[in-house]
């Protein structure tokens, strides 16, 4: 993120000197415009796997198609056998450096700028409250999330 601050006014984040991050796992429907998240620890295979099994259930009927990036966690073998039996399923990758084509990036940058970027958190809950917050807000207009997101292609 960039800023500009006049000079001798720069703006000061406090900090408390820990690294926790929030791991987060996302779903846009470019057709509906619905936000869909799971917020993970660690990030690994077995978590995608298990992400994968959610998506299922938050999408019961009809075909998925996932567009990712080429992250060797959504290449792991672990999840041939779960594609094999779900054939419903399709994990479609997008070309090398092409973040732009995944919308999905889109809508981590909105919520960055939007409510985590230059803010101090007292508590770490705090940061998962506000990303709650965050995707309840794109949920309640879908219109405004595909305008935002989809129609900028």
């Amino acid at each position: 993120m960039k800023s500009w601050f006049a000079k001798g006014e720069q703006r000061v984040i406090k900090t408390y000197g820990k690294h926790e991050s929030v791991k987060l796992a996302g779903l846009l429907n470019y057709e509906t415009g619905r936000v869909d998240i799971d917020e993970t620890e660690e990030w690994d295979a077995a978590v995608f796997l298990t992400f994968l099994e959610k998506t299922l259930a938050w999408y019961p009927t009809g075909k998925i198609v996932m567009v990712l990036d080429n992250s060797k966690v959504h290449h792991a073998k672990l999840l041939e056998s779960f594609l094999e039996a779900n054939p419903r399923m399709t994990l479609m990758f997008l070309p090398p450096y092409s973040p732009r084509l995944n919308l999905i990036e889109g809508l981590w940058g909105w919520l960055k700028n939007c409510c985590i970027n230059n803010v101090f958190f007292a508590k770490f809950y705090h940061v998962k409250q506000a990303i709650r917050t965050f995707v309840a807000l794109v949920n309640s207009d879908p219109e405004k999330t595909i305008n935002r997101l989809c129609v900028q292609l």
